[in-house]
């Protein structure tokens, strides 16, 4: 009885499965069932519309830029059909592969009936290899005479419409990968966006800094004013959160004796989307010991000219229509002599927090009612003065009331030796003095608990095991973090950060 029952429940399963799969047909658009019904008769005929390996000895571009080497030599390329012409006994299609596409000349005498009627029957978007002589037709195009051609996946959805190309913004960023087919232009971004990166290891390892890893867990979010993700871990039942930073882990490292270090990780605040913020989005710390921040000015701007001309050639280009120019010394200013300069306003002549507030009132800012004059001097420079910042310029000397973790200045114990990087109207990089006093250190962490008791979302924690280690005793440091993306666009011409996101975060559909 009981096998009798397994026996029905299993094919009322397959019966199931059979009229799901049956609804899925039905629903799909015609051009995807008639290449489901040829995928079926390549399988009748004996021939797998998913094949396996296949011996790819050259590249497009390599070809076309080659061909005095190449003429008359056999290769083997492979990639997609892009386009086809001619269905009689002979025809020409162009294949693209990662470095571009190439043309290829197919004749039935050549490669047999049974190949060409199958090529006849192939759509743009399958993916072929192809196995011939490289030659020059009569109207000057370098293509590959075709002597086999081997099925390696049949597509079944249709690519984008034809000669448009995929130019929704919103499917560009959902479907990437139809993105990157249709706009190769796309695909430069992020060839570029790997060279940049390989380029800031090259430069940091040469510098001797050893690349480490740190982990993405944490159990207090610190190292930045951000909202963090919140996980749960199961078998510890305990909270933990996505990092918003790499700082403190790395810190911890410099205590240990790694004098030089730096990490290229993903990090994760959980706050607004917009064309310069991404919730999950790749950062670059470094910390060197026995450095200041003067020292990590002059290492941030020699790393980016440097990255800057070994990716582009030179450090003079255009950002969207503004010429800019990362070759000449870049400016060095304080935030108050920035302020002063845009605005008037005097930091230095502000006796109290009173003071402040009537200046911001003045000038149109606002600000919270619990604010310090040096948070007032922050608020007026990010809404008047940030806009203003197109070529390179270090904004140093900030408030230590915005600056938890950076050490104070000597001259001037409410400023701090902390620089930022702006250009093009955008900050870049965040770097600074650290503090090494632990007393200092847990002094602040409180004042931000308070802060935060305030309802200040983004004021830090406190982080008793980092100031455990710094009371271990952490060596004069200079760090700096470096926003990828950010750099990525600069360097790329790109408005958006989600230009060279490969799969940005967006809202579901439906």
């Amino acid at each position: 009885m009981y096998a009798t029952y397994i026996y029905k429940e299993v094919a009322s399963l397959e019966e199931q499965v059979r009229e799901s799969f049956e609804d899925w047909r039905n629903e799909l658009s015609e051009q995807h069932r008639i290449r489901l019904e040829k995928m079926t008769a390549l399988q009748q005929a004996g021939i797998n519309p998913f094949g396996g390996r296949y011996d790819q000895t050259h590249h497009a571009a390599e070809i076309l830029n080659g061909f005095d080497t190449y003429e008359n030599q056999e290769v083997s390329v492979a990639g997609r059909m892009m386009a086809k012409r001619g269905m009689g006994k002979a025809s020409f299609a162009h294949l693209q592969d990662m470095s571009g596409q190439i043309q290829f000349y197919i004749r039935r005498d050549d490669v047999g009936e049974e190949t060409y009627e199958m090529f006849k029957s192939l759509d743009l978007g399958d993916i072929l290899g192809i196995r011939g002589k490289v030659f020059r037709t009569r109207t000057g195009e370098i293509s590959i005479h075709a002597e086999e051609l081997t099925l390696l996946c049949k597509a079944l959805r249709p690519l984008p419409e034809k000669w448009h190309g995929l130019k929704d913004v919103e499917t560009r960023y959902r479907q990437r990968h139809l993105d990157l087919i249709a706009n190769p232009e796309v695909k430069d971004v992020f060839v570029t966006r790997s060279r940049i990166i390989q380029e800031i290891r090259n430069y940091l390892s040469s510098k001797g800094f050893l690349e480490v890893e740190t982990p993405t867990l944490h159990n207090i979010p610190g190292g930045a004013a951000a909202k963090p993700f919140v996980t749960h871990h199961n078998a510890l039942d305990l909270d933990l959160y996505m990092r918003i930073a790499l700082e403190l882990h790395l810190k911890r490292l410099i205590v240990g004796g790694l004098e030089r270090v730096f990490e290229l990780g993903r990090v994760f605040r959980n706050e607004g989307i917009s064309t310069r913020h991404n919730p999950e989005f790749t950062l670059m710390e470094l910390y060197q010991a026995y450095a200041d921040y003067n020292d990590i000015m002059d290492l941030t701007e020699d790393l980016i000219r440097t990255v800057c001309i070994k990716v582009k050639g030179t450090a003079r280009f255009q950002y969207q229509g503004v010429e800019m120019d990362l070759e000449s010394p870049w400016r060095r200013a304080s935030m108050a002599e920035l302020v002063k300069e845009r605005t008037g306003a005097d930091y230095y002549a502000w006796a109290d927090d009173a003071a402040a507030f009537k200046t911001a009132a003045a000038l149109g800012v606002p600000v919270a009612k619990t604010a310090t004059k040096g948070q007032i001097l922050v608020a007026i420079f990010e809404e008047k003065v940030e806009e203003t910042l197109i070529q390179p310029t270090f904004v140093i000397d900030h408030p230590i009331d915005d600056s938890p973790l950076a050490k104070r200045k000597d001259d001037d114990p409410n400023l701090t030796a902390r620089f930022e990087l702006f250009m093009t109207a955008r900050e870049y990089g965040n770097a600074y003095s650290e503090l090494n006093d632990p007393v200092d250190q847990r002094q602040r962490f409180m004042q931000q608990m308070e802060a935060r008791a305030r309802g200040d979302e983004e004021a830090q924690m406190m982080d008793d095991d980092f100031v455990a280690a710094l009371e271990q005793g952490l060596p004069p440091t200079g760090g700096l973090g470096i926003g990828i993306d950010r750099l990525v666009m600069l360097l790329t011409d790109a408005p958006s950060i989600r230009d060279v996101i490969l799969f940005p975060t967006l809202r579901p559909q439906g």
